[in-house]
């Protein structure tokens, strides 16, 4: 902030969002930290005006992670859209020293920020003249800074990825949808869901992929038309291949091609009177925006509030406003009106019917999604199995179960069975292809297997020894496998590992191989998040909610153990979510000097602090003496008349349940790409032997000869691993500065 260390001033305005007040919290804590007074501005612009500012200390945001919404309150305001009413809050902001100005919302409240911005220096001039402040004073504020977050569940905003509250208003979506596909499917309905989005279709596209939906309606690509008697046949087609339930989902920004809105209740009508079928209507309306924040959102949104702060930090008087994006799995800023202006400029292209336009605008990956979700929806494949022309390809999955596998599988399978191509499910792990247990897949087998936790084609972790690559060799000759498609862990990478380097001894392994990543413990290399951590992560951070709402006025310390063998992706980012005061990771290393100085601060906080509550998350492997008994007999032996410890083992519960809306979408993304790749070897005969992931936002493919080199094989867990700097950031957020 060059020399002038003006206060800090955070408001959240227009909808609410959730992980706002992960974001709100993390903008306090890192202003204190570095020695910045903070300001709370409560209901938005109205409460600039109305001289709402309340100073916060470290305390005023505990507690608040878990909470949905914003708990400074948020509000339209007529007064700021006028020049009279932008002056009082000119005048409010100097009174309490604020020229830097943290702002969560959609594009209108930051377009808004920026305005004021702009008319600063003018507006300093005004008050000064009318003696509402004092030269001294407007000299020592000339600029003042903006810094912007989104907050939009519709993750509308150009420059960014992803905005504060969309991944949980996914999930809020996908539990919707997957409890009404249990009602559909026993009473053969139809059920058309409408969802939030305003222009932006991200909800109801990803929710449509997530959930295994039959139909689509998105504002970036109107139905073609006379879309209503494509859309019944489709419908019918479906029925008749043995589709029980329906799910139609619309954009509440859905229109046709002469741009006239399409409702969910035309569509309904229109199922009825053509095909005379159940039909219900249903709204899911601000549920979305409710609720807590998935575990994404939590600590996405305290790493853009983190980062908000340090960019006011080294702002000089002549930078412009910005904005917090996620780009490419990374946190940075972009220009804010910049960024407002694409925005807008999307929406203008969907409102002049520019369809192809808005789409190249939303970026490379939309057309993508959309031709994916079309192939996946089909009744059936676009053209038959060709037993002349199609090639045959195995897909398997080996290691711990991770939840998502079923959604790779279901998308390798219809990916390659539409291109003509037939597919065999290979029977628990490397079991299958030694015993030859194989099945051919149908296009219907999979249909139901979104929601589906676990692996369906079973799974184990079970390495080929040599007098097993001989049965192997002839499971592949017999079954004429083409290409072998694994998606698995550590150990479905060791299995084609293996095969890879047998192929001196045997010439039937010289086929295309392709590894996928599903493993929770997100230890695999050549890819920065694999299928199931997700998942695995959200379990952990509801459980730790309840585990926290379960401390009464009694002084309590947890300790939480979760998975994740040497890697400690859960642990570091469970924690970052859920605001533990302290993470033991193997990375970091455990030592007693280190625990002895945590227990002399637990003891200092609940003595002297007023704490009721503190967390612990430990890696299950952290350390091999200071294991979590050890640790925690340590601290209820030196603290038992101040505090209790609570010990947690969270177990395999983390591998189970529902997969999440991320672990869906990043399965059938990483199948796609993974099962094209495959094909293509097998057209070109290319015998290549690879892993693929994404790094960095970008899809990334290693050949099997690099292994090594990426990992630590002692660890099992990538060389690098671009999670390990927030572990400042997290102490940053739990540690209260002396």
């Amino acid at each position: 902030m060059s020399e002038n260390k003006g206060a800090v001033g955070v408001m959240t305005s227009g909808g609410d969002s959730q992980g706002m007040n992960a974001a709100v919290r993390a903008v306090v804590r890192t202003g204190i930290a570095m020695g910045i007074d903070v300001y709370a501005i409560r209901e938005g612009y109205q409460g600039l005006v109305d001289d709402q500012i309340v100073k916060m200390d470290w305390e005023s945001v505990g507690g608040i992670l878990e909470q949905g919404g914003t708990i400074i309150g948020t509000a339209r305001c007529k007064e700021f859209r006028t020049y009279e009413g932008r002056l009082i809050c000119a005048q409010h902001l100097i009174k309490y020293g604020i020229d830097n100005l943290v702002i969560i919302g959609g594009d209108g409240s930051l377009t808004g920020a920026n305005t004021f911005s702009e008319e600063w220096a003018g507006m300093l001039q005004k008050l000064v003249e009318s003696d509402k402040i004092t030269a001294a004073q407007a000299a020592a504020h000339p600029k003042l800074r903006i810094i912007g977050m989104v907050g939009s569940i519709d993750n509308d905003m150009a420059n960014t990825d992803m905005t504060i509250g969309a991944d949980t208003a996914l999930h809020r979506i996908t539990e919707a949808i997957d409890a009404l596909i249990s009602t559909a499917a026993s009473h053969q309905r139809i059920f058309v869901v409408e969802v939030m989005g305003r222009n932006c279709g991200y909800l109801a596209l990803m929710s449509a992929i997530a959930t295994g939906s039959e139909y689509v309606f998105i504002p970036e690509h109107p139905p073609a038309e006379n879309w209503q008697d494509k859309m019944c046949a489709e419908l019918a087609t479906g029925r008749k291949a043995g589709r029980r339930d329906g799910i139609i989902i619309v954009a509440e920004g859905a229109k046709d091609l002469q741009g006239n809105p399409i409702p969910s209740s035309y569509i309904k009508q229109v199922i009825e009177e053509k095909l005379g079928w159940d039909t219900r209507e249903t709204i899911l309306g601000h549920v979305q925006r409710g609720g807590a924040p998935s575990a994404f959102d939590r600590y996405m949104s305290t790493v853009f509030g983190w980062a908000s702060v340090q960019e006011l930090l080294k702002q000089d008087a002549a930078a412009e406003s910005s904005v917090v994006v996620l780009k490419e799995n990374r946190v940075r800023t972009a220009p804010l009106m910049e960024s407002v202006r694409k925005t807008q400029a999307i929406a203008a292209a969907i409102q002049a019917h520019e369809y192809d336009k808005a789409q190249e605008m939303r970026g490379g990956s939309w057309a993508k999604m959309l031709n994916i979700f079309n192939i996946l929806s089909q009744s059936g494949p676009s053209q038959p199995c060709s037993k002349k022309n199609g090639s045959r390809m195995a897909v398997m999955t080996c290691g711990w179960p991770s939840p998502g596998m079923n959604n790779a599988i279901r998308a390798a399978v219809r990916i390659a069975m539409d291109q003509g191509h037939t597919v065999l499910g290979v029977e628990d792990g490397i079991n299958g292809l030694i015993k030859g247990e194989l099945r051919e897949f149908s296009w219907m087998d999979v249909e139901e297997w979104n929601n589906r936790g676990g692996t369906a084609l079973d799974t184990n972790r079970k390495i080929p020894e040599e007098k097993d690559f001989y049965s192997i060799a002839k499971t592949i000759e017999e079954h004429k496998i083409d290409g072998l498609l694994m998606i698995g862990g550590w150990a479905g990478y060791q299995v084609i590992e293996s095969l890879f380097l047998m192929r001196k001894n045997f010439k039937t392994f010289n086929l295309p191989m392709l590894c996928i990543p599903a493993a929770i413990n997100n230890n695999l290399p050549g890819s920065e998040l694999a299928i199931g951590a997700d998942t695995a992560l959200n379990t952990i951070v509801e459980a730790v909610d309840k585990i926290k709402h379960s401390s009464d006025s009694s002084r309590r310390a947890f300790m939480v153990e979760v998975m994740g063998r040497y890697c400690g992706y859960l642990a570091m980012m469970s924690g970052l979510a859920t605001g533990a005061e302290y993470i033991y990771l193997h990375e970091n290393g455990v030592t007693l000097e280190l625990l002895q100085q945590h227990l002399k601060e637990l003891l200092h906080s609940f003595e002297k602090g007023g704490r009721h509550v503190a967390l612990m998350i430990r890696n299950e492997n952290a350390n091999p003496t200071y294991t979590t008994d050890f640790i925690c007999e340590l601290f209820q032996e030196a603290g038992k008349s101040v505090f209790a410890i609570r010990k947690s083992i969270l177990g395999p519960m983390q591998q189970g349940g529902t997969p999440s809306p991320f672990d869906r979408i990043q399965a059938v993304r990483l199948a796609y790409e993974g099962a094209n790749l495959l094909l293509e070897s097998i057209k070109q005969g290319d015998s290549r032997c690879c892993f693929i992931g994404q790094s960095g936002g970008k899809t990334v493919i290693s050949d099997m000869n690099s292994l090594q080199r990426m990992v630590d094989e002692d660890q099992q867990r990538p060389a690098a691993q671009w999670w390990e700097p927030l572990y400042s950031v997290a102490m940053s957020m739990a540690k209260k500065p002396k």
